[in-house]
């Protein structure tokens, strides 16, 4: 279970942080994000963005509503970045 390649593990974390995302619990979300972001690391895997975009927002979520405003500032920052590396690893998709 503790073996950085397990991909049902990875996806796990994956899929319980979009689903917590879209059901609205932010706390959750959060705790499945940073699992995922843990073993997804920085690679080019589209799974990684995935995870830093909706770990992003979020964040602007927790930050509206006046909760955790550093974890959630450093997390808008790490959702940025991403992003913003992504658009230069494939600028085609991003014009």
């Amino acid at each position: 279970l503790n073996d950085p390649g397990n991909k049902p593990r990875e996806a796990f974390f994956h899929h319980s942080a979009i689903r917590c995302y879209w059901s609205g619990h932010s706390e959750r979300c959060r705790y499945f994000s940073e699992k995922s972001m843990k073993l997804t690391g920085q690679g080019g895997q589209p799974t990684a963005y995935i995870v830093k975009f909706l770990f992003g927002l979020n964040c602007l979520d927790l930050l509206r509503n006046n909760k955790q405003v550093n974890k959630s500032r450093e997390g808008i920052r790490v959702a940025i970045a991403a992003m913003e590396d992504a658009a230069t690893n494939s600028e085609w998709n991003f014009m």
